[in-house]
């Protein structure tokens, strides 16, 4: 696959990415050579193989799924929001960030 110097402009724009006008060639052909190794992995026979995590197998200990703390009254709302830069009604007070 082959990605053109239009391409990078675009992604970094949608990216929030300011590229240099002569950076974009020598990241186009940088970015083409990643997804050609990328389309070379897909020649890879992979029948029989179980997906994995992890490259070490492990087991992870179990433990029983039990109650360790008393969350069901709610606490007291004073120390919860003790440490809060700004509070009100027992609620953390935080900028607006959606118009």
């Amino acid at each position: 696959m082959s990605i053109d110097k239009e391409t990078v402009r675009k992604v970094a724009k949608l990216a929030r990415i300011a590229e240099p006008e002569e950076r974009l060639e020598p990241l186009a052909k940088e970015l083409s050579g990643i997804l050609d190794w990328i389309e070379m992995l897909n020649e890879v026979d992979v029948e029989g193989v179980e997906a994995m995590a992890s490259t070490v197998e492990t087991q992870l200990p179990m433990r029983e799924d039990v109650l360790t703390h008393d969350y069901t009254g709610g606490g007291k709302p004073e120390d919860i929001v003790a440490n809060a830069p700004k509070t009100e009604d027992h609620f953390f007070v935080v900028p607006k960030v959606v118009e």
